[in-house]
């Protein structure tokens, strides 16, 4: 099931375009242009992810925040707003804000940010992932083939982690860049070839295929299933 993201958001144009952009890459979105129905949307149904205005007409976005921390909800809190102090931000996150974003700000980097901070929900859950006979301890950061261990780089192992979790799924690059290095990134998007084969060749020597990840040209990765 796709994850599920409440925009809380009064400003019509921005809200809309949210609430698209969110759509278009899979999100379950619902979205609420005030702090009462952003409330009552909450406690109406399962939430995974909330991008949150501060401003709103009938009180502050924080009280939000500070009710799904009083109720230990698991929920990522992103603050989306126009207030560009440090206090702000600081009392954002003293309130149990994830993340801190001012307005304007690019959609590509926000939906960057949003799966990054699923993408660690979903690890902090599980622990342990697998597929075959490969398994990710994402806690301890450690990798297995079989009962041999591989020793990776660090952006070795979340561009791994990145295709395993969407395995059997064709990739972008430009994801792949954004989740593992960084939305600014200005360097060469050759380190994304140079870390994959890196990848291949200490698959292949723990004993896995060496075409485990495949290359789509023009388009990006995949790792492929199967023996």
């Amino acid at each position: 099931m796709s994850s599920q993201v409440l925009v809380v958001e009064d400003d019509d144009t921005l809200g809309s375009g949210l609430v698209a952009s969110l759509a278009s890459v899979g999100y379950q979105v619902r979205w609420a242009r005030s702090l009462e129905q952003a409330l009552a949307m909450y406690r109406s149904a399962t939430v995974d992810l909330v991008l949150l205005d501060l401003g709103l007409p009938d009180g502050d976005g924080l009280e939000l925040c500070r009710t799904l921390r009083e109720d230990d909800c698991p929920a990522v809190v992103v603050v989306v707003t126009a207030r560009a102090s440090e206090t702000d931000a600081v009392a954002a996150l003293d309130s149990g804000a994830d993340d801190y974003v001012m307005k304007p700000f690019r959609t590509q980097e926000l939906l960057a940010r949003i799966r990054a901070h699923l993408r660690r929900r979903e690890s902090d859950g599980v622990g342990e992932v697998r597929c075959g006979d490969l398994r990710l301890d994402l806690a301890a950061r450690r990798v297995w083939f079989g009962e041999v261990e591989l020793l990776l780089r660090p952006k070795e192992l979340d561009l791994l982690a990145v295709l395993v979790a969407e395995a059997g799924t064709a990739v972008r690059r430009e994801r792949l860049m954004d989740e593992v290095w960084d939305a600014h990134w200005s360097g060469s998007t050759k380190t994304l070839d140079v870390h994959v084969a890196n990848l291949r060749r200490k698959l292949a020597d723990a004993g896995d295929r060496w075409d485990r990840v495949s290359t789509l040209r023009g388009f990006g990765y995949r790792w492929e299933l199967g023996t």
